[in-house]
């Protein structure tokens, strides 16, 4: 069996309550407790009643320990009990030997130790099945509970995170998300302002599952209230009013360990364009005159994790045919066989292929080489801005 199975099952155990999990451990006890019965039948029936148990019982529990050991010890416990394996045999061999010296039980008949293993076997052997059909029916449900959780808080995420296309006289932006298998927290929004500008900006919830696909709901919901008076501000104010804003908001409605990653943009109706960013990686701004691309970089606190003030934003000369990608760590990020990251490098060769073409398209071909360069562990999401003629 290959290594990653035993972890992928390893780590369905361990996530699998004890208040569960003891029907089957209880089932693996009997199960293995035929070693004592089976011993008793080789022998033509004649071990003491009370020393076949004590085997069967011994048998049972060395099973259950490495059912406790291989799904809730760490791998070290696994030295000293296969070391307990040898020693195991001559320990029964032991007891057994005490217990017939000490209390001199009787051998029963051949006939009868027979019929006795033999019922005994069949006794725990359609006990331990019914105990192992109840706890596959228990995880059965639990999972079906979970699978439809999931596609619930998936359908949620795609409610809060469709696909970004907005265009103005000046800029065109496309942004979009594909979830990973497990829910995260990964958001591309785009607000066109009353007076023509737009916000756009991508954010990415540190961990995964509901809780951060709720936290993602949350930021999108007072991202575009504090950009409700975003007209009124001084445009390079905006970007740092909202990571303020943010940062003063998440902290009262998040798990202490949650935070956000996010890169945001102002890109107003005269032409000029401002950027802040909190913790994100960094942004590919490329050139069509030099064919190139140059990395914007911004070191700053991410939002709500740390009460802090002062964000900053700088302002981005933006020319006609000027592109802007942002893209989140679950394309970054993802490995090789040898273990290497497809990274901002990788990014930015699929633009320079394709960085005058439709954004959607552009889109599509840097998560189509993330997928042929590895597996996707994590949301992907994008943010394209192009500067129009």
């Amino acid at each position: 069996m290959a290594i990653s199975q035993w972890w992928d099952r390893r780590r369905f155990l361990r996530g699998v309550p004890w208040k569960r999990q003891w029907r089957f451990a209880a089932a693996v006890f009997l199960l293995f407790s035929v070693i004592g019965f089976y011993n008793d039948l080789i022998r033509m029936g004649k071990i003491p009643y009370a020393i076949v148990i004590m085997i069967a019982v011994l048998s049972g529990l060395n099973a259950v320990l490495w059912v406790v050991t291989f799904s809730r010890l760490p791998w070290l416990f696994l030295i000293p009990l296969t070391a307990l394996q040898f020693f195991l045999g001559p320990m029964m061999s032991a007891l057994a030997n005490w217990m017939a010296v000490t209390f001199w039980p009787p051998a029963p008949t051949a006939d009868h130790g027979v019929f006795f293993a033999s019922s005994c076997t069949l006794g725990v052997v359609i006990a331990s099945y019914f105990l192992f059909v109840s706890f596959f029916q228990a995880e059965s449900r639990a999972t079906l509970r979970i699978r439809n959780e999931l596609e619930l808080a998936h359908g949620i995420q795609k409610t809060l995170v469709p696909p970004v296309t907005l265009r103005t006289k000046l800029f065109e932006v496309y942004g979009i998300s594909r979830p990973s298998e497990q829910v995260g927290g990964d958001l591309v929004d785009a607000v066109e302002l009353p007076n023509g500008d737009v916000i756009a900006y991508l954010a990415d919830i540190a961990g995964h599952g509901l809780s951060a696909g709720i936290l993602m709901g949350m930021l999108k919901t007072a991202a575009r209230t504090a950009l409700l008076d975003a007209t009124d501000e001084a445009p390079q104010a905006t970007l740092p009013m909202l990571l303020e804003k943010l940062n003063r908001v998440l902290p009262n409605v998040k798990e202490p360990q949650m935070y956000a990653t996010l890169t945001a943009f102002r890109l107003n109706a005269d032409g000029r364009a401002w950027v802040a960013m909190a913790a994100s990686p960094p942004v590919l701004h490329w050139h069509p005159g030099g064919n190139e691309a140059r990395l914007v970089h911004e070191e700053q606190y991410p939002v709500g994790l740390l009460p802090v003030t002062g964000f900053t934003g700088e302002a981005m000369a933006l020319g006609p045919g000027d592109l802007v990608t942002v893209v989140t760590d679950g394309v970054l990020e993802v490995s090789n066989r040898e273990g290497r990251e497809f990274g901002i490098e990788g990014v930015e060769e699929a633009i320079a292929g394709d960085a005058r073409g439709p954004l959607e398209g552009l889109a599509g071909t840097i998560l189509e080489r993330a997928r042929a360069f590895g597996k996707q562990e994590d949301d992907q999401t994008l943010l394209l801005i192009r500067r129009l003629g």
